[in-house]
């Protein structure tokens, strides 16, 4: 069974336990890995994800655990930073494109180059500002989860 090994593999935000409702996007079991190397903000993150939508939530704070994480959970969407320690986010989506091919990936960053962003959507399926989180992040993933693309409208 997937629930299992995936909540073994990748530690969850200790007061919020995972739970499995139907999301906006009748998605049952929609497994998301966050990785990002400031834990206030998986923290913020974690708390929209568990409790607006109900999915299950696993955490990284670097691109190599990133990219392992992926590897052994095979997550449905991976919210992934750009500034990372030991692997950076760009890097750390080309490897994840190897091992979990099916992973939707959303890049949330501070960064706003529109060669950067480009270079986000041609590895991923989505690109959110940092700043935008709070008003985007569960519209981006449902998105995603529904096949399209998503950038920020600030970034646009």
């Amino acid at each position: 069974m997937f629930l299992p090994q995936f909540m073994s593999a990748v530690p969850f935000l200790a007061p919020y336990p995972p739970r499995i409702i139907i999301s906006r996007v009748e998605s049952l079991n929609c497994r998301i890995l966050l990785v990002d190397d400031f834990q206030p903000f998986r923290e913020l993150a974690c708390n929209l994800l568990l409790n607006h939508a109900g999915w299950i939530v696993g955490q990284a704070s670097d691109g190599l655990e990133a990219v392992e994480k992926a590897e052994e959970s095979k997550p449905d969407v991976i919210l992934l930073d750009i500034g990372l320690p030991k692997l950076n986010g760009i890097e750390a989506a080309r490897r994840i494109r190897i091992v979990s091919p099916d992973s939707k990936i959303v890049f949330v960053s501070q960064e706003s180059s529109k060669d950067v962003i480009e270079e986000c959507l041609r590895l991923g399926q989505g690109y959110i500002a940092k700043a935008n989180v709070g008003r985007q992040l569960l519209t981006a993933i449902e998105a995603v989860l529904q096949g399209k693309e998503f950038v920020s409208p600030s970034l646009l």
